[in-house]
């Protein structure tokens, strides 16, 4: 019998689908599926309307179509749209352009490998919480049979809709009525053959110049490269095919296109924190005082270019659900926030119903990228003064401890307490909402360097950031930091003496 408590990532639902140990299997989709609709009917929505679609993995399809099952046996009124990407399933839910629906179901394991594959629920109103998950999980793991009678499945091909909202926001960005806003533009469009293909003839539609373009036709085994705007090979295989056939920007999408990044003309990557600088930079040459809320391990450099465009820098916990949560919070607290954005290419603004949409976001920059090149300028030049950091990296340490989130607290508190007793060199940052983030003047320069420690959303590891403006400072902080953990309990420290000592050779 499978764990269904073990499929729980945050709000979704994900596992091993393919080979051994396979744990979401087509009858856990089918009974995981029930259960949503008799969580909906406990909610009072007896005959839900359901929309499923799914990503381009092989095991999407068989999947969907069991899940789709259960719904339809438990008495929803499911509608299957086939290929899809996962802010398109919410959009289903929102838009005047069809039939709206109860809720909503994405087959999808984003960014993860062919193997694996999971379920994201959404309701009109966004996304399921954590709590709800464990609500529709506790159904489906009891006796309860939700099986009534009268339900119902029909098929719908709904990306032209999609496709056609993506199409006005062009129109309404570039303010014309012209056929073809885009005349002029060269974009490539990568998406690892994941469901994100006719993006292509979308831009082409609108009159851009899409030769180069790669990897558009689905392909459930990802062949070509992890479908991962943060992947290396990915990253370097867009940034060739920009620069092979000499296109103005490209654009590089997750599997199922909740998640985005973009390279220059000259194949430079614009992600994680140059991402999250130009998206803030053409918000805040529109009005100036906005707060941009970011994740955690954002660079001290973002908050200095954030800050001298006239924004506010917020950092808030890693997790896409988090910042945007605590984005709708200070909005509804009488903050201008229009944006929240994660390193990992997860951007949700404000007027798109602060939905985490890749594409919807690629949109708003190619707009930007068109009215730029009339100017004879280009989006890169809006992140010039953007302070990169000399040394960047990332540590993972394992806990070992059967409670790990215990003594994963415990061994942020024993830094914490270090930073304390030593805090003439170790400041705490004053904006530190998750995990404990040090500062270093290193070379006497003020805030030069910094790390972060936190706990892992999910898995029982601490990851350890480090950033440094002068060579050699995050060596000079991972040796303090292991004398902080040398006595911590439950937390294996190996990585960061490795680290060092690839550091030292």
């Amino acid at each position: 019998m499978v764990n269904l408590r073990a499929l729980i990532s945050g709000s979704d639902v994900r596992g091993r689908a393919l080979g051994d140990g396979v744990q979401l299997t087509e009858n856990v989709a089918q009974r995981i599926g029930a259960a949503l609709v008799g969580y909906l009917r406990e909610k009072g929505v007896e005959a839900p309307r359901i929309f499923i679609g799914r990503d381009s993995r092989v095991t999407g399809e068989a999947l969907l179509n069991a899940c789709a099952y259960g719904m339809q046996d438990a008495g929803a009124h499911v509608v299957r749209v086939g290929l899809c990407t996962t802010p398109a399933m919410f959009v289903a839910l929102n838009t005047e352009l069809h039939e709206k629906g109860d809720a909503s179901v994405m087959v999808t394991a984003s960014h993860h490998p062919y193997d694996r594959n999971g379920l994201k629920f959404f309701l009109p109103d966004g996304g399921i919480s954590s709590a709800v998950l464990e609500e529709i999980i506790s159904l489906a793991e009891s006796s309860q049979s939700f099986h009534q009678a009268g339900g119902s499945v029909t098929d719908e091909n709904f990306l032209p809709i999609y496709a056609s909202i993506l199409k006005e926001r062009i129109m309404k960005g570039l303010e014309t009525d012209v056929q073809k806003p885009l005349l002029g533009l060269h974009v490539v469009v990568d998406v690892g053959n994941g469901a994100g293909g006719f993006y292509a003839d979308l831009l082409e539609d609108m009159g851009a110049w899409v030769e180069g373009s790669q990897f558009l036709e689905p392909d459930g085994m990802f062949p070509n490269h992890i479908p991962n705007p943060e992947n290396q090979e990915a990253m370097a295989s867009v940034s060739a095919a920009v620069v092979k056939v000499g296109a103005d920007l490209g654009v590089i999408f997750d599997a199922d296109c909740d998640r985005a990044a973009i390279v220059d003309k000259t194949g430079r990557e614009v992600n994680r924190n140059r991402l999250i600088a130009l998206i803030s930079a053409i918000l805040l040459s529109e009005k100036q005082g906005l707060t941009i809320v970011t994740d955690s391990v954002t660079s001290s450099g973002l908050a200095k270019f954030i800050g001298e465009w006239g924004g506010v820098h917020y950092r808030y916990k890693r997790g896409y659900r988090n910042v945007i949560d605590e984005a709708i919070r200070l909005n509804e607290a009488g903050i201008n926030c229009p944006l929240a954005i994660e390193t990992s290419g997860h951007a949700a603004l404000r007027e798109n119903n602060f939905l985490d949409d890749g594409m919807y976001l690629a949109t708003v920059l190619i707009c930007e990228a068109m009215r730029l090149k009339q100017e004879g300028k280009e989006l890169s030049d809006l992140i010039c003064d953007l302070r990169e950091p000399l040394e960047s990296a990332e540590v993972r340490l394992s806990i070992t401890a059967p409670d790990f989130r215990s003594a994963g607290r415990m061994a942020i508190e024993k830094v914490m307490d270090y930073a304390f007793n030593h805090a003439q060199t170790w400041h705490i940052a004053p904006d530190n909402r998750e995990g404990v983030r040090i500062t270093f003047d290193l070379d006497n320069e003020l805030d030069s360097a910094w790390f972060l420690l936190r706990m892992s959303v999910h898995d029982p590891v601490l990851p350890l950031n480090l950033e440094s403006d002068v060579k050699g400072g995050n060596v000079t902080m991972a040796k303090q930091l292991l004398c902080a953990l040398s006595d911590a309990q439950g937390v294996d420290i190996s990585a960061l003496k490795a680290y060092i000592d690839s550091q030292e050779v």
